[in-house]
This record gives C-alpha cells, sequence and structure tokens, in this order.
C-alpha cells in the first residue's frame, strides 16, 4: 500500500518521508500563510501581501501535479489543499474588501451570486457528510484559475480587470451549482470527482453489473 494513503490526520505528517511530506508542506503553507495575509492587510502592507498571495496561488498550481507526478495522493492532502484554497481567496476577498470597496459595491450581485451558492454547498455538505467537499473537479480547478488571475491581478494593477471577473463570477457559480447536485447524488463523502459527467458514468457502470 502506498503509504501517502495512511495520511488522514495533520498528526500522520510525523511519520510521513520524502515526497508524502514536502507535497503535503507545500500544501499546508497556504493555511499557514492565512494569518500573515490578514495581518500585513490590516497593517496596510500591500507590496509583502501581493507577493505572499501570489505564492500561496501559486503553491495550489503545483501541489496538485507534484502529487500526481510523486503519486502521494491522500485524504489528508485532499483536505489540506480544499481548506488552503478556501483560505487563499477569503485572504484576497479581505484584501479587496479593504483596498476595493467601490469595486465591491459597483459588482456586488456579481459577488453575492457565487458566494451564496458557496455558502449553500458547504451547509448542505456539512449536513449530508459532516464534512466540507474536496471534490476537486475539473470545473473547480477551472474556477480556482480564473479566481486566482483575478484576484492577485487586483494587487498588481491600477484597475480591475472586468471581462475575467465576470467569466470568474459566472463559472465559479456554476462550478458550485455543479457541487450541489454532487453532494445530492453522492450518499458518501468522496474525494477526487472531476464532475458530474464522472458521476453519472460510474452510476450507470454500477448499474449495468
Amino acid at each position: 500500500m502506498n503509504d501517502s494513503r495512511r495520511l488522514v490526520r495533520l498528526r500522520d505528517l510525523r511519520n510521513a518521508r520524502g515526497p508524502a511530506l514536502w507535497v503535503n508542506f507545500i500544501t499546508l503553507y497556504r493555511t499557514v500563510a492565512f494569518p500573515v495575509l490578514l495581518v500585513l492587510i490590516f497593517t496596510d502592507q500591500w507590496d509583502w501581501f501581493k507577493w505572499m498571495l501570489a505564492l500561496s496561488f501559486f503553491t495550489d498550481s503545483i501541489d496538485g501535479f507534484l502529487s500526481r507526478k510523486f503519486k502521494v495522493d491522500s485524504v489528508l492532502g485532499s483536505r489540506l489543499d480544499s481548506i488552503g484554497d478556501d483560505l487563499t481567496v477569503l485572504a484576497a476577498l479581505v484584501g479587496m474588501m479593504k483596498s476595493r470597496w467601490l469595486f465591491i459595491q459597483q459588482e456586488w450581485i456579481a459577488f453575492a451570486i457565487p458566494l451564496s451558492l458557496f455558502f449553500i454547498q458547504t451547509a448542505y455538505a456539512l449536513w449530508r457528510y459532516g464534512r466540507t467537499t474536496s471534490f476537486h473537479t475539473v470545473l473547480a480547478k477551472l474556477a480556482a484559475v480564473l479566481q486566482a488571475v483575478f484576484l492577485g491581478s487586483l494587487f498588481f494593477f491600477k484597475e480591475p480587470w472586468y471581462l475575467w471577473f465576470y467569466v470568474a463570477s459566472v463559472i465559479t457559480s456554476i462550478e458550485l451549482v455543479e457541487e450541489i447536485i454532487m453532494v445530492r447524488l453522492l450518499p458518501t463523502w468522496k474525494t477526487n470527482v472531476c464532475g458530474l459527467y464522472w458521476v453519472f458514468r460510474a452510476r450507470s457502470a454500477d448499474k449495468s453489473r
């Protein structure tokens, strides 16, 4: 059995070695960086904040690739990835609220729709599974890239990228609706489910047996 599969809780990292250890530490960085990012926001250290935020988004872009390359997928890694992703986006949103409040007021509907869907999806998953989801769907990965580019651009450029923002808002909303449906269809908590198409394909395969 791959030792990385035994990584379920944070304390299991004490027994991890090699790629299983450092790949998870790369993922863990985003969670550890979150309070530091908040301190930088509220002390107006925007230069430090934007580069540290960019580093957090960069770790998100490489940890999945490294996990697959070195075959160190684990329940812990999946959970850390989901938590780190949410905290990084949250830090970016807090930074945006402090530095781009007028933009939020102007575009509040495009913010409110995906944010409401996120809370619905999270509450539904907690009620059904007792924990948040870690599906890592194809749409979720696309939405994460769009969010990262847009949120990062806010702190590196003077004007918001409006078109990119609208696309990110729409794709994120569609992705969250997909995950809400997946929570309804999947009776038990699962990780690394690519999307609804794969859920229906698996259900069809089970029925044909």
